[in-house]
């Protein structure tokens, strides 16, 4: 049999993807507003840096947007108090069960209409915006004192923190695999014509698509990778391997763990020259290793062949000094 010491250290789960560099700003948001409003103030300007939470402009609902909201208020107040009107009533016998329930249903909609007024945020006097997340301004669509329409651009914002974490590389994932995958994460481009097939070159992932391209039937990922003096030119066609799930593990041979299905375990050779089976919980798969967490003892060596054939406690017997 076969052996070697486990070593612990940092791995990562590789995700393949395929996509082309420079092929979209997909990661642009729209910042607009779900009610007629009045742009009061701008506080950011073309390619300014923010951070979330930053103000980008003060704006103030149209007044008939605020008497909206005010109305739906006072709408829930009067469907309420004749809900329990009807319901007193009925207690009584002096109400149909037909009436109780348009008293109800007429209180139920009063109660949903304010939720869509507070859900859209509407206010009287000012209110400051704020970026949703770290990223750099593209555009700017109004300017101070323009009155917007509902759902009108305002600016648009991209992801990163700065001009150098902007996507410049569109990728595209399987959907089971998206969920592993996070901005932040490493990134390594390959070009997928031979003269490109050796190159590599890393970056991150700087956004993560939350739906189903319905061409491709993948997961849109941008990526940002430093592209400067490469021979990756926009619009070349690449594939890239992601590396998911990072974390520091005890690296193991595919061969060395068994079990895989219904409790996976290893075994080591102890100072004894017994086998001594050690339960693993698998983090990371990376080719032929897995990453795994256990017990395990790093000055005993993990049997990696004819470990199939071990038992706990099994003396193993050794040659030239070490454990075969």
């Amino acid at each position: 049999m076969q052996t070697v010491l486990p070593q612990r250290r940092a791995i990562a789960q590789p995700v393949r993807a395929y996509g082309i560099v420079a092929a979209s700003a997909s990661n642009v948001t729209t910042i607009n507003l779900p009610y007629i409003a009045r742009v009061m103030q701008i506080r950011v300007q073309p390619g300014q840096t923010v951070t979330r939470g930053t103000p980008l402009l003060v704006v103030r609902a149209d007044p008939a947007a605020v008497l909206a909201a005010g109305q739906a208020k006072s709408a829930v107040t009067l469907a309420q108090g004749e809900f329990a009107r009807t319901q007193s009533l009925f207690d009584k016998g002096l109400a149909t069960q037909s009436q109780l329930a348009a008293a109800r249903k007429s209180a139920d909609d009063a109660r949903q209409s304010l939720a869509a007024q507070n859900q859209s945020g509407v206010t009287s006097g000012n209110k400051i915006v704020t970026a949703p997340f770290d990223g750099v301004v593209l555009q700017l669509s109004v300017a101070q004192g323009d009155q917007v329409q509902a759902g009108a651009a305002i600016l648009q914002l991209t992801g990163g923190t700065g001009n150098e974490m902007r996507a410049n590389v569109t990728l595209g994932v399987e959907p089971s695999d998206a969920a592993q995958i996070h901005a932040g994460d490493t990134v390594t481009l390959h070009g997928l014509s031979a003269t490109l097939a050796t190159n590599a070159i890393d970056g991150r992932v700087v956004l993560v698509g939350a739906s189903i391209d319905p061409q491709s039937q993948l997961v849109d990922v941008g990526a940002n990778v430093p592209l400067e003096h490469s021979a990756f030119i926009p619009g070349t066609r690449v594939n890239a391997d992601i590396a998911t799930r990072n974390g520091v593990h005890w690296i193991v041979p595919r061969s060395a763990v068994l079990g895989v299905d219904k409790g996976a375990y290893v075994f080591q050779v102890d100072a004894q020259n017994k086998a001594r089976r050690v339960a693993v919980s698998i983090q990371v798969e990376n080719g032929d290793h897995y990453g795994v967490d256990g017990p395990l003892d790093p000055g005993q060596s993990l049997v990696v062949s004819g470990n199939y054939e071990l038992k706990d406690g099994m003396a193993v017997r050794a040659s030239e000094g070490a454990p075969r």
